[in-house]
């Protein structure tokens, strides 16, 4: 069976947009990505998060280099769209993000997010909304100017910020979806209410929220006109929950950690369909 082309699977992404919600769940490697393949879902996301720990980094320390590599080998290990976590995209000005953009797109990305965070700046310091949309812009002109159907995702980080700050990220939002972006989100936005109110500022486009915890369910936040759901770098936080839980109790002299392991049998199936 022929696998399907970066084309095709850019096309099914599109295709994930138009109606309805689905869940975007975040790999940290090749593994996790297969596995969630292997579950049935129909597109991932990267988590910058969780493939700096995979790599042994604190959060926002891995190199473009290191990302698009990360990138590339993801795209080319599944046969389902992946989009990209791309940060700030590992530029200062406009131009700088549109050559980081276009590098991601050779890696075969479906999707790709730039954030308003600055680089290499203070964990709180953002654009301002004409920087921010100037960014954007060159993020879209750039993936327009290739000829390739990439999903441009556009995201403030302002709620990770001060999580009553909803009219401000409505407003970034709303110059987002102007500037070109095709998808948007604001990772932090918890309330039915604002979510809700976050929908209608960038309707018709699609808004992806996060669930990195317990809350909404897939349906409620459907009801809520939703229309992506990641999780971030939750799934690989819980990985290395158990991980770090089983290694404590062995530290501590028992191997009762281990009990909860998935089997070898298990693991060899789902992995050996990708051979």
């Amino acid at each position: 069976m022929q696998r399907p082309s970066v084309t095709d699977k850019r096309r099914a992404f599109r295709a994930l947009h138009q109606k309805g919600c689905f869940v975007l769940p975040n790999p940290w490697d090749i593994g996790s990505a297969r596995m969630l393949q292997h579950l049935g879902f129909a597109g991932l996301a990267s988590t910058s998060t969780g493939f700096a720990w995979a790599s042994g980094l604190p959060d926002n320390a891995v190199s473009r280099t290191e990302v698009l590599g990360h990138l590339t080998a993801l795209c080319r290990a599944v046969d389902i769209p992946v989009n990209a976590d791309f940060e700030s995209g590992f530029a200062w000005d406009p131009e700088g993000v549109a050559v980081s953009v276009r590098l991601a797109l050779d890696a075969g990305v479906a999707g790709l997010s730039i954030e308003d965070r600055k680089l290499d700046g203070a964990p709180n310091e953002l654009y301002d909304v004409p920087e921010a949309v100037k960014r954007v812009r060159a993020a879209r002109e750039a993936i327009d100017s290739s000829g390739a159907d990439v999903i441009l995702v556009a995201r403030t980080e302002i709620l990770l910020i001060d999580s009553s700050a909803t009219g401000t990220a409505i407003d970034k939002l709303a110059a987002f979806a102007e500037a070109g972006a095709d998808c948007l989100y604001a990772p932090g936005v918890q309330k039915r209410d604002d979510i809700a109110a976050l929908v209608r500022a960038v309707s018709p486009k699609p808004l992806n929220v996060v669930m990195s915890a317990p809350g909404l369910t897939v349906a409620e936040l459907a009801d809520l006109g939703v229309r992506r759901i990641s999780i971030g770098g939750a799934l690989a936080r819980v990985a290395w929950a158990a991980a770090i839980g089983a290694a404590e109790e062995i530290k501590g002299g028992s191997f009762d950690g281990l009990a909860g392991g998935t089997p070898g049998t298990r693991l060899n199936g789902m992995f050996g369909k990708f051979n």
